[in-house]
């Protein structure tokens, strides 16, 4: 087992998870729609969220690490049938070469498993498959109707809503296409390509994609992130069993950081040529598949962060939908704003700046500099053309960054 006692060491493993989550570079996937399918595939899911406060997970991902990418490109990729959606630990995009490690749960769900509705009605979700045999792709909109009198192949919102949505968890329709949150769902069999595999991976099969999914897109994992949210008993076990094998046969090794948490990780990791470090500041949404696992943010990066939107607001520390910013290999703070569209003004409720005088390796200067710039680019992905700062803190920061705001015309 390696042990890192010295800042540096515990540095370069950060620069290790952040290089594999594609952060450390500009274009570490290249461009545009193919760059956003790199991405997807790379990361395993990206994260599908309602929240709209400013432009939503699923395509502030995807904009962190991806130029020239535009929202309407997430839906292309579903489109060419690059990417399906389904459930990873929450609602996703997903690679559509892993379609087949979507099966056990789509199995687990038709064998009775519950997942959001108890009872679910199956002479309703009998005529709903029978429709879209008959008839094409449904829109959820098209069933929306208050009487459930109204004639055949009408039925009453909710429960056809629930109905639709249980055929899509157990794998007898796809979604095909979107319109924001409008889904439309056809046969799996009508939107899976046929070249795509489709057969049902063993336990082992599936514990060892997770093993190399997660060290792919994080560089180290722990036993616990292996299996991030995943409540299989057995999953759980034949994950522990492949990374012992692996320890065993030297093809994984241990790492223990200072705080004493340990994380597995390829044996020539940290050997390897990493990206160096730059002065660009990301702003990172809440959901970013590197700060999603907030145990491992914590004990990796010393940042403690929670997403506040499911706290009474009495209860919340820094706002409602704070998003975590990145700069220099560290996340030094965070930041609650909200996009006023109408009015195409950026509104930065709450900034806080964070410093780690044992780690720090830069000045405020840079930081207001850096956060500046980060703010040009996201106000424009946010189709703002201006920007408002209510609240800093330290307060010192305050002036620096409005003179600078105004210098850069985003006043």
């Amino acid at each position: 087992m390696i042990e890192l006692k010295s800042n540096k060491d515990l540095s370069r493993l950060r620069r290790l998870a952040l290089a594999s989550q594609g952060l450390l570079q500009a274009s570490s996937f290249g461009s545009g729609l193919a760059g956003a399918r790199k991405v997807v595939s790379h990361l395993g899911y990206v994260q599908i969220d309602t929240i709209s406060v400013v432009e939503r997970a699923h395509h502030h991902v995807l904009y962190s690490r991806v130029p020239k990418f535009v929202p309407a490109m997430t839906n292309q990729l579903l489109l060419d049938r690059d990417v399906f959606e389904y459930w990873s630990h929450a609602a996703a995009f997903l690679p559509i070469g892993d379609f087949r490690f979507s099966l056990p749960y789509k199995n687990a769900i038709k064998s009775g498993q519950t997942h959001w509705y108890k009872d679910p009605d199956e002479k309703l979700m009998a005529e709903l498959l029978a429709r879209v045999t008959s008839d094409g792709p449904l829109r959820s909109r098209d069933i929306e109707t208050k009487s459930s009198n109204s004639g055949a192949g009408w039925w009453d919102w909710k429960p056809a809503k629930k109905a639709l949505e249980q055929l899509y968890m157990q794998g007898d329709l796809m979604v095909c296409n979107r319109e924001g949150f409008q889904k439309t769902y056809d046969l799996t069999e009508r939107v899976l390509p046929s070249h795509v595999d489709s057969t049902t991976p063993s336990l082992d099969e599936f514990a060892s994609h997770l093993v190399d999914q997660q060290l792919r897109c994080h560089g180290l994992a722990s036993l616990k992130g292996l299996t991030y949210l995943r409540r299989n008993t057995g999953l759980r076990n034949a994950v522990r069993n492949i990374v012992d094998e692996r320890l065993e046969q030297g093809l994984l090794e241990q790492v223990k950081i200072p705080n004493g948490d340990v994380f597995v990780m390829e044996p020539d990791a940290l050997e390897r040529r990493l990206p160096r470090l730059n002065n660009c500041m990301l702003i990172l949404s809440p959901f970013d598949n590197s700060v999603i696992q907030r145990d491992r943010l914590k004990s990796l990066f010393q940042y403690d962060y929670q997403i506040e939107c499911y706290v009474p607001e009495p209860k919340r520390k820094y706002g409602y939908f704070c998003l975590p910013l990145l700069f220099r290999g560290e996340f030094i703070g965070r930041m609650d704003c909200k996009a006023h569209r109408k009015e195409h003004r950026l509104e930065i409720k709450s900034l806080y700046l964070e410093k780690k005088k044992e780690t720090q390796s830069f000045d405020d200067d840079m930081i207001v500099s850096a956060f500046v710039e980060a703010i040009k680019i996201f106000s424009q992905f946010q189709q703002c053309d201006s920007v408002t700062l209510t609240s800093v803190e330290p307060k010192h920061f305050a002036q620096p960054l409005r003179n600078l705001f105004v210098q850069m015309d985003l006043s």
